[in-house]
């Protein structure tokens, strides 16, 4: 598990980026913040597009905003919504995570303090690898 201090520090980051949300279409503002292995914090927001297909969410906005600067060694993610419950990552953002690693800690919170702690690996067990297309 990671320090207390360090993953009040990343909801922190994930609850402030979630005020740059761009939502016009489902009004469901996310944000996201990730923790590389050298202790680096990458923010994220979902970002819609009236062409649904080219929406981005804040997992892997957050995700593709650490790679794009070199960091590649994601322990951590912490994920803010406004619901009742903590929500989960999608799918597809699943899926992006397993690329990097089969063991990040994934925070989910909703605005008042409310928090699930899972392993990535949980999440998408048997998650689709390149290791399958290596195989004969």
């Amino acid at each position: 598990m990671i320090d207390e201090k360090i993953k009040k520090k990343l909801i922190a980051s994930a609850k402030e980026a979630r005020e740059n949300a761009y939502v016009p279409y489902s009004n469901f503002p996310l944000g996201a913040a990730i923790l590389t292995k050298e202790g680096k914090i990458f923010t994220g927001v979902n970002i819609e597009n009236s062409s649904y297909g080219l929406t981005i969410c804040a997992e892997r906005a957050a995700i593709f905003n650490a790679i794009s600067q070199g960091y590649k060694n994601i322990i951590a993610l912490a994920l803010v919504s406004d619901t009742d419950e903590p929500v989960t990552p999608c799918g597809a953002c699943r899926q992006v995570m397993s690329e990097f690693s089969s063991d990040i800690k994934i925070i989910m919170c909703n605005l008042e303090g409310k928090e699930k702690i899972i392993n990535s690996n949980k999440l998408l067990p048997g998650a689709f690898s390149g290791d399958v297309l290596n195989n004969e």
